[in-house]
């Protein structure tokens, strides 16, 4: 097993003892399914960070107010946010107020492509609101809930399918393609530098840069 995959499995023991649950999520489920080493990992747990600093105290709450809390367990650093419900996004990168709830179900929906919104228990069982594990299996990237509206929120999601695309050798759903051509022009609310970051990521650089001409994005 995993290394990072057993000491996950020791923190959610720990977060289940002061009555809390743990779950991994997000690319850390994906790349567990895929075989593929894990590099970062995140966790989402139905604590807010202020319950968790009666155990967890030696952890960076710098971000405490989104929910988000960074620390290190032993030689693994990891990210962790309470389970939360987004509001509208006002400036097409963040949304305009989060609220934390108790319930995994109202957590999902926030997240980006199926194939990053799988939860992982401590027993390894996985926890598939969208149909993730089916396009994992597929090999398709495709939106969690309305296409339009998931692109329109965060225009930089644009650059995360095509470099999911090419870092993993997966196909984009003809929908998405289509709302990617006829929103493309909203990255222009993005600053340059945010884009850049995204395309920094991804382990072919340069076949990201020909795709985003070829859609004439032009704003690297």
């Amino acid at each position: 097993m995993d290394y990072k995959i057993s000491l996950f499995q020791e923190l959610a023991d720990i977060f289940n003892k002061y009555g809390y649950q743990l779950f991994l999520v997000g690319g850390s489920t994906r790349d567990y399914l895929l075989n593929i080493p894990l590099t970062d990992m995140d966790l989402v747990t139905d604590a807010t960070p202020e319950e968790t600093k009666s155990f967890l105290d030696n952890a960076d709450y710098t971000f405490e107010r989104f929910g988000s809390v960074k620390f290190k367990y032993k030689d693994v650093k990891f990210d962790l946010t309470t389970f939360r419900k987004e509001g509208g996004y006002v400036d097409s990168r963040h949304p305009n107020v989060v609220f934390f709830t108790k319930s995994i179900k109202e957590d999902y929906p926030r997240r980006d492509l199926t194939i990053n919104a799988l939860y992982l228990d401590k027993d390894l069982n996985v926890l598939d609101f969208v149909n993730g594990q089916i396009d994992l299996k597929n090999k398709v990237i495709r939106m969690v809930g309305d296409t339009a509206t998931r692109i329109k929120e965060d225009p930089l999601r644009i650059i995360r399918v095509y470099r999911f695309k090419l870092d993993l050798g997966f196909n984009v759903d003809n929908e998405l393609e289509k709302v990617i051509k006829n929103n493309k022009g909203l990255l222009g609310n993005i600053r340059k530098e945010k884009i850049l970051e995204e395309i920094h990521k991804c382990h072919h650089k340069e076949e990201l840069k020909a795709i985003l001409e070829k859609l004439d994005i032009n704003n690297l």
